[in-house]
């Protein structure tokens, strides 16, 4: 029954010249036979069989014929019919029902314009029919008739009022629902994005990290091959290690992206602080002197803390093993301070000197760091240290809002100085 009405209304809405003609033809049909009524009967309103004055049937005619044109010129077609309902109210006698198409176009442009519009046009119609019935016509002023033509045409006039505000409101409730439509989808893509972004600092990280210990390996493998083969076994025991663990985190990281009905997803937790030790064992076994000193036993970090702390050590160790020189020392710090973490990298290297040379290859390296920092609502300050060296200090706040990024600490972080191992 839904579908048929919805089908008739779109017939209707195809076709409007067509219902405007067919509504003049019912209101010129409605006005010939209310003029057979004679109001003045001796027990009130009664029928009788009498014919239409000629001035009263053409006008008649006139204000029924211009209703067809309401919705192209409303305004006009109002000046017409009114004009022929004011000749009705002041030459007929008895009077006919003229003001009937007066009504109807009152209606239209009360629905169709503004309402300082139909304000103006509404009363000085009202004004201008009951007036001339009241004072022009045969009938005494106080005769029903005249009040009718009153109600009439301010009943039109707040009706179609009414009918426009409608039609307002309920084309700013369509045109919200599309704009929060819109503004879902757009969401969805920010948050697509965002994704996208995490997953590849995550990649960045994890390849950087592996292939300059796998570098680093193969350099020593290639150095000692020759006169002891036993430590270049070693040293490419490690490669094996280095290259089977990014395998590994390449495979979790990219896991991620699985749809749903995919056979197989990921079940290796990410990495944390919890395996920081493993994490310092690989630098240390590529050659590098790592110390470690940690102040937060007992601390539990949300997920997005613990991973982002264990990127930035990642990292700044990743840089101090590439760019840092030989027989460099490095340590690590991990204190709880309050509602933060504080996570401190440092170390003795030639870090003021091969500052400059990763700054000019556009490394990401700090520049992952400082997005993952900011992304939890923290700051992160980086720069060469008194007597050389460089230093990386990341404070996290342990309270985060998943999936906001806020702008705290950018004018502590905004240090943009490239880290000796700034990686590329």
């Amino acid at each position: 029954m839904t579908t048929s009405l919805d089908r008739a209304r779109c017939r209707i809405k195809a076709h409007p010249l067509a219902l405007d003609a067919a509504l003049a033809a019912a209101v010129l049909v409605c006005m010939v036979v209310g003029s057979f009524a004679d109001p003045r009967g001796q027990n009130g309103v009664s029928w009788a069989v009498r014919r239409p004055e000629l001035l009263s049937l053409v006008l008649m005619t006139l204000g029924a014929a211009a209703l067809v044109l309401r919705r192209r010129a409303p305004r006009t077609v109002l000046a017409v019919t009114g004009t022929v309902s004011l000749i009705e109210c002041v030459t007929g006698d008895p009077r006919t029902p003229v003001a009937m198409s007066a009504v109807i176009a009152l209606y239209t442009v009360a629905a169709t314009t503004d309402r300082p519009t139909t304000w103006r046009l509404g009363l000085t119609t009202m004004t201008g029919l009951t007036g001339a019935a009241m004072l022009g016509g045969t009938l005494p002023w106080y005769a029903q008739e005249n009040l009718a033509i009153f109600a009439w045409t301010g009943m039109a006039a707040a009706g179609g009022d009414a009918v426009r505000s409608r039609r307002a409101f309920v084309r700013a409730m369509r045109e919200r629902a599309e704009r929060a439509e819109r503004t879902r989808e757009e969401e969805a893509r920010r948050r697509v994005a965002e994704e996208r972004l995490r997953i590849a600092r995550d990649l960045h990280d994890v390849v950087a990290h592996h292939i300059a210990l796998v570098n680093v390996q193969a350099g020593v493998a290639a150095h000692v091959m020759d006169k002891r083969p036993d430590q270049a076994k070693e040293a490419l025991a490690h490669v094996r290690e280095a290259g089977r663990s990014a395998l590994n985190e390449l495979r979790a990281t990219v896991g991620l992206l699985r749809q749903s009905d995919d056979p197989e997803a990921p079940t290796e937790p990410a990495p944390g602080l919890h395996r920081l030790d493993e994490l310092v064992g690989t630098f240390r076994s590529a050659g590098l002197h790592v110390e470690v000193a940690r102040a937060d036993q007992g601390t539990t970090l949300p997920a997005a803390v613990d991973l982002a702390a264990f990127r930035i050590v990642q990292e700044a160790l990743t840089n101090v093993q590439k760019h840092a020189g030989d027989r460099v020392r490095a340590e690590v710090s991990v204190v709880r301070v309050g509602p933060n973490v504080e996570i401190t990298v440092l170390d003795d290297g030639a870090g003021a000197v091969a500052a400059e040379g990763p700054a000019t290859g556009g490394g990401h390296g700090l520049l992952g760091m400082r997005e993952r920092v900011t992304a939890l609502g923290g700051t992160l300050t980086t720069g060469p240290r008194y007597g050389g060296g460089f230093r990386v200090h990341a404070i996290l706040p342990l309270q985060t809002r998943t999936g906001t990024s806020t702008n705290t600490g950018n004018s502590n972080s905004s240090n943009s100085t490239r880290a000796p191992g700034d990686a590329a």
